[in-house]
This record gives C-alpha cells, sequence and structure tokens, in this order.
C-alpha cells in the first residue's frame, strides 16, 4: 500500500513560474505511476487553473502567491491550487454545449470546462481576499476496475459515478 505523502510548491503568481508547476505536479504524477496520457490531462488542468490565478484572482500582480499542493493516496493523486485573490463562481461558469459556446465566439470559461473535463473530481472552495481553492482529484485506478475484481461491476460503477460530480 503506498503512504499518503503530501508535496507543497509556493510561488510568485507569474507565468514564467506556470513551467516550473506543471514540472513539479507532472513528477510527482509519473512516480504515483500514471500513465503518460494521464500525467499530460493532470498537467494541463493544473495549468489552467493557476493561468486562471495569475490572470484573473490577482489580475497580473506577482507580488501574490500561488500555492500548489499535491497529495498521493493508493487510489488518487488530489491536487490544491490555491490563491488569496478575487473569487469567482463556479456555478456561473457553465458551458453545456461546447459547439453553441464555440459558435457564439464566447470569451473565457474555457479553463474550467477543460479541468472539469480533464479530471475526476473539480471542487471549489471560494472566499475571496482570504483564500480560494480548486480541488482536483484523478484516480490511478478507476473505482469501478479495482472494485469489479473484489465482488462486483455495479457496485464500482455507482462509486465511479458519484466520485466523477463536482460539488462546485
Amino acid at each position: 500500500m503506498v503512504q499518503q505523502t503530501t508535496y507543497r510548491l509556493r510561488l510568485p503568481s507569474r507565468t514564467e513560474n506556470l513551467e516550473l508547476i506543471r514540472d513539479f505536479v507532472s513528477k510527482i504524477a509519473r512516480n504515483a505511476g500514471f500513465s503518460e496520457e494521464e500525467v499530460g490531462k493532470i498537467q494541463l488542468a493544473v495549468d489552467e487553473a493557476c493561468t486562471n490565478v495569475v490572470k484573473h484572482a490577482y489580475n497580473g500582480d506577482t507580488r501574490k502567491p500561488i500555492d500548489v499542493a499535491v497529495r498521493i493516496d493508493y487510489d488518487r493523486l488530489t491536487i490544491v491550487v490555491a490563491d488569496e485573490g478575487k473569487g469567482f463562481d463556479p456555478k456561473a461558469v457553465e458551458i453545456s454545449d461546447l459547439s453553441e459556446y464555440l459558435a457564439e465566439l464566447k470569451v473565457g470559461g474555457l479553463g474550467i470546462y477543460l479541468i472539469r473535463t480533464l479530471m475526476d473530481e473539480v471542487e471549489y472552495d471560494i472566499r475571496p481576499g482570504v483564500r480560494n481553492e480548486v480541488r482536483m482529484v484523478k484516480y490511478l485506478l478507476k473505482p469501478d476496475e479495482g472494485e469489479r475484481d473484489v465482488g462486483g461491476g455495479e457496485a464500482g460503477s455507482a462509486r465511479k459515478k458519484v466520485a466523477g460530480n463536482s460539488r462546485g
């Protein structure tokens, strides 16, 4: 069994630091056993979350920090990206039909859509000016894969549906 381990990184919110964050997260994901395809998804989701902090939460103020915490559990990788900037309402950013969204040439919101699409779970805790967090989870083994071996695919499928829902 893999021991729970948490890694933390705190950097100024500068676009040139996004590469350091991507490298940090991708190395941990690889070491945890994720495939290169899954590492790429995790990396893109984290990059989108951090880019949103730089551009929107801090409006380019490079003196403010981005905090990234990556926790490895036996079956998942949990990444929390946090800031102390301007918050937003994640429920207000809803893209139900991507083709309609693109046809209308809307601007913004695709980063959040990508994060929700690329990760298994996404939750937000928004407290503007205090601490805003986006919590992203990627399962190492899809819950229905691991449970099917020990007694039934139905329970595993149900667990995945619950785990895949976003509360944010």
